[in-house]
């Protein structure tokens, strides 16, 4: 069973939106992290559960900044936590999805990180990780 482990949310900038989803949330951020290789800024809030992420892109030629250009604001992944990534993809190949690396990479919150080609997702970005132990 996957569980989801959050929703990513592409933003033009983490200092309007982490306020307003402070105040929406009526939470605090409780995590702000750079993942470099993905040329992101991240911010994470969570209740209860359920964890949101914010994206902001920190280079023009970035997955992110691409998004915004294309589609603006928005819900731009979900998150499934699995027990074991490797394997997971190697299922998830197995059963024709296109994943959009070879091997997981290393992503914020502590975690290792896959996407699924939303070609073959209904149009959906589907991310995968696994908590690095």
């Amino acid at each position: 069973m996957l569980n989801v482990e959050h929703i990513g949310i592409a933003v033009n900038s983490l200092e309007i939106s982490v306020p307003l989803f402070e105040k929406l949330l009526h939470t605090p951020c409780y995590k702000r992290e750079e993942v470099t290789g993905e040329a992101v800024q991240t911010a994470f809030f969570q209740q209860g559960s359920t964890k949101i992420e914010l994206l902001e892109a920190t280079r023009p030629e970035s997955p992110i900044a691409r998004f915004l250009d294309k589609k603006g604001e928005g819900i731009h992944h979900i998150a499934f936590e699995v027990a074991d990534i490797e394997a997971e993809m190697k299922r998830l190949q197995e059963e024709g999805f296109v994943l959009l690396s070879e091997t997981p990479k290393r992503g914020a919150d502590n975690k290792l990180i896959c996407f699924l080609h939303p070609k073959n997702t209904n149009g959906v970005l589907i991310e995968i990780c696994q908590e690095i132990r």
